[in-house]
Order: C-alpha cells, then structure tokens, then sequence
C-alpha cells in the first residue's frame, strides 16, 4: 500500500484487486493509533468491527465482479457539525455533548450510497466559533506539520486527520474560511463551493446565509471528485441550486486573466506569504495567463461586515438551545427563566457566549440600523465590487491566512488578534462565491503557505480545472527546486 495518498490513488488500487477495502481501512486504523493521542483530530468514532464488516463487503462485491460505486471502500471523516444518525452530534460543545440525531445530512447520506467508508466526527471549534480548534468543550486539535501549532478553525480536526494520513480526504464546513483557513495552516487542499452548490440539510446552523459543506483533501483531483460525489440539488435544502443553474459559465477570454488584489498585499500580511503570492504569480505567467492587479476597496471593511452579520445570524440560531427540546438542560427545574439561563450558561463556551452577545445587541431594536442592517447594505456593496472584478479578470489568487499557523495559546485569550486571522478568507463567504486552497510552499520555518484562488459564483468547474493546472505547475517548480 505504499505510495496510496489519495483517494484516486485508492480507487485505482482497488480498481485493479492491488489492495483491499479491509487494508486500507486497517491502515486507517492503525495510523489513527499511532497519531490521534497528539494531534486529537476526533471527536467520535465509528465502530471498528461494523467498519470492517462493510469492507469486507465491499471486497467480495468486488472480487465477484459484482457492481459496487467507484469509490467504494476508501475511508472518509466528516465534521462533527454534520449530522449523522449513527454517531453523537456534538458541534463540540457541552450543549450537545450526548446527542445522536435521528437522521443523516445528505451528504452524508450520499457518501453513504457511494459505500465510503466513514470512521468518524472530527474535531472543531464549538459550533463553528473560532479559528484554530482550541475552543472544542472536548479537546484541542495539533498541526500534524508542527505538533506546537494549531491546525486552524474550525474544521482543523477534519484537515489534521487528512494531513496526517488517517483519511485521504474529509469534509469540513466553511462559513468564514473554515474548510480554507486550516487547509493552508495544514498543507493541503480545501475547497468552498458557491453557496448553494452542497446541501446544508443535516449541518447545524451558524451563520445560514453563508455556511457551505466543503471537501478537505490531498490534491484538486480529490477535491473535485469529493465535490462530484456530495454535489447536486437538494430539495430538503430550501437554499440548494436548482441543477439548472448550475451549468458552467462560459469564460469571456481564452486567455486565463489572474488578479492580483492590492487590498490584500498589506504589512498585515506576512512577508513569506507576500512572497508565495508573486512567485506563484511568476508560475502562472509560465502556464501563458494574464496577470494583473485588481482593487476590491471593501475588502478594508470585510471582517467588520463578517463578524456582524454572522454573529446576528448565530444568536438567533442558537436562540433554540434552551434545554427543552434537546441537547444539555440544567438540573434546575424550579422554573422557566431560570432553567433556560442556566442550561444556556452551563452549555455554552466563552467564545460562543460572545458571539451571542454581539449578534443579539447588533441586532437590537435602536442598534440594528447602525449595525445589522448596514452591514447588510455593505456586504451588497462588497459583492457587487467582486462582480465587477471578474469582468476583468477569470480567477483571483490571494492569501487565505494572514499569517502561517501560530502557537496552540498564543491567540485564545485575544479575541480581536484570532478574529484577524479571518482577514483574507470572510469575502469569498459573504460574496458567495467559490474559493480554493492550493498548498503553495512553506515559510522559514517550514510551516505550511497555501493560497487561495477564487472565481465568480457557479464557476467552481472552471476554477478547479485552472487550480489544477496551477498545482502541477507547482508539483514541477518543487521538484526542480
């Protein structure tokens, strides 16, 4: 099984009787036992001996030459905001720490009818809040590439696990840049699809307007066949694409244009990844594109318009964990208030409790014209400034982090510097539009530089076919380095 990275590498394997379902399970197994005591990727398992009845399954369907899906028998782990019937729901908070949902997200259920192989919920920061998997009611999450350092947030559990070779790929979620952020912190690929593109029936709710499912894996190849597999309308997901719109959009050129933006090139950015930007740049030129700068002035104002607007969208999401439907309920029975206020501050962390606040009084009668609703009108404006940037260029390459993977506690206790941390990936969220991390080299310390190529809405076919192009460009740049 040496050399079997990715998910493609698997299927070929498999194709061909070369390995079986049971081996690679097995390998995922074993490297779950070596690693997971460090770098806490998970949550919540799936049962070993069901696992490896449906492998062996998988592999006598196989050897019977009898029809099984193409990616049968290769493992896969999902985020722990993903509802699956099996396996407790957690959305690593206390509030739900017991609760196993009665039905399944549909995309898990699609992975499901594609007989995956799915070994379990990863890791993330409660519900959804924070950047680097620190604030899990459970357990931190490690940087597989750096032991000290964080993976990002908040599907850092599922891109440890894919970077430290338990899966070759996962599922995370992105809201604000969580399947992008820790993607680039952990040296692999993330993608987050036009809104709209991947169901969201079955995933808990932070921010509704901009939440998206999103593959993690080792390469575009993978990414693109993960985002094939789950893709597709969804009639339980009332903001699900009708497959009508989602035909490809033709291109204006044939020449790929590539913007650089200004706005994001500032001293806020660190110098390496400045660097990274323009030598990738340099390699896109060699591919025959057009390089250019491109202004998107709102950019300044996105992490302001972001945090308002998803914090609002947050507290009346969670305005429905009061202790008497499901999840945690306070002992204190004595009477109503007194019951919700308790549940509500027992259940809840302090990243969480903050965002409560902040949404309820941006939304607040006398506050929301100065808060909410202009951070509405801006986040219009500020789409409306990145559709006008795609009529001059195909793709936009920036940074997806301001800065390489910090130190596990070096930002917890500082809210405003872990909110910094989403500077370059809150606009392609707010705009709605498609957004992939490509790993792009490493710092001087060697930790991982991904950057982030974004196209306009409904061209996330486009986009994965030129990210294609621009990772082998890539592959060969390293390999003659």
């Amino acid at each position: 099984m040496l050399g079997l990275h990715t998910a493609l590498e698997m299927r070929k394997a498999l194709a061909d009787m070369e390995v079986s379902s049971v081996e690679l399970l097995t390998r995922s197994f074993s490297r779950i036992d070596e690693c997971e005591g460090q770098i806490g990727a998970f949550i919540s398992f799936a049962d070993r001996e069901i696992l490896l009845r449906q492998a062996r399954g998988i592999d006598n369907r196989r050897a019977r030459s009898e029809k099984v899906g193409h990616f049968a028998g290769v493992p896969i782990a999902i985020k722990d905001n993903i509802a699956m019937s099996s396996l407790r729901l957690t959305c690593a908070s206390r509030m739900l720490e017991a609760y196993i949902p009665p039905y399944s997200a549909t995309v898990v259920k699609r992975l499901q009818e594609a007989e995956l192989l799915i070994l379990g919920k990863t890791n993330m920061d409660e519900f959804g809040f924070g950047s680097s998997t620190e604030n899990s009611a459970f357990h931190l999450t490690r940087n597989p590439r750096a032991l000290d350092r964080v993976p990002g947030g908040t599907s850092g559990g599922s891109a440890a696990a894919v970077a430290a070779g338990v899966v070759p790929w996962a599922l995370g979620t992105d809201t604000g840049g969580s399947v992008r952020q820790p993607a680039s912190l952990c040296g692999v690929v993330g993608l987050r699809p036009t809104y709209g593109r991947l169901s969201r029936y079955g995933l808990v709710a932070y921010a509704s307007s901009m939440d998206q499912v999103g593959p993690i894996a080792h390469s575009i190849d993978d990414t693109n066949a993960l985002f094939s597999l789950v893709g597709g309308h969804d009639n339980l997901d009332s903001t699900s694409l009708p497959d009508r719109d989602l035909n490809e959009l033709s291109s204006t050129s044939t020449t790929v244009r590539l913007g650089i933006p200004d706005e994001y090139l500032t001293e806020a950015c660190q110098p390496a990844i400045i660097e990274t930007v323009w030598r990738v740049a340099d390699l896109a030129a060699k591919l025959g594109w057009k390089v250019s700068t491109v202004n998107v002035p709102l950019t300044a104002y996105a992490l302001s318009i972001y945090y308002i607007i998803a914090s609002v969208e947050a507290a009346s999401n969670l305005a429905r964990f009061t202790g008497t439907m499901y999840g945690y309920r306070s002992p204190d029975k004595t009477n109503w208030d007194k019951l919700v206020v308790e549940t509500r501050s027992s259940g809840f962390g302090t990243e969480a409790k903050r965002r409560i606040m902040l949404g309820t009084y941006a939304a607040s009668t006398g506050y929301a014209d100065q808060f909410y609703n202009k951070a509405c009108r801006a986040r219009s404006a500020l789409s409306a400034e990145y559709e006008r940037a795609f009529d001059k260029v195909d793709l936009i390459l920036s940074p997806v982090s301001p800065t390489t993977a910090w130190r596990l506690g070096e930002r917890i206790t500082d809210p405003m510097q872990m909110y910094l941390s989403d500077l370059y990936s809150v606009q392609a969220s707010l705009a709605g539009i498609p957004a992939v991390v490509i790993p792009s080299g490493q710092d001087e310390e060697g930790l991982p530089i991904g950057l982030q190529l974004s196209a306009r809405a409904l061209r996330d076919n486009y986009l994965l076919r030129q990210a294609k192009d621009l990772e082998t460009q890539l592959t060969r740049a390293a390999l003659h380095s």
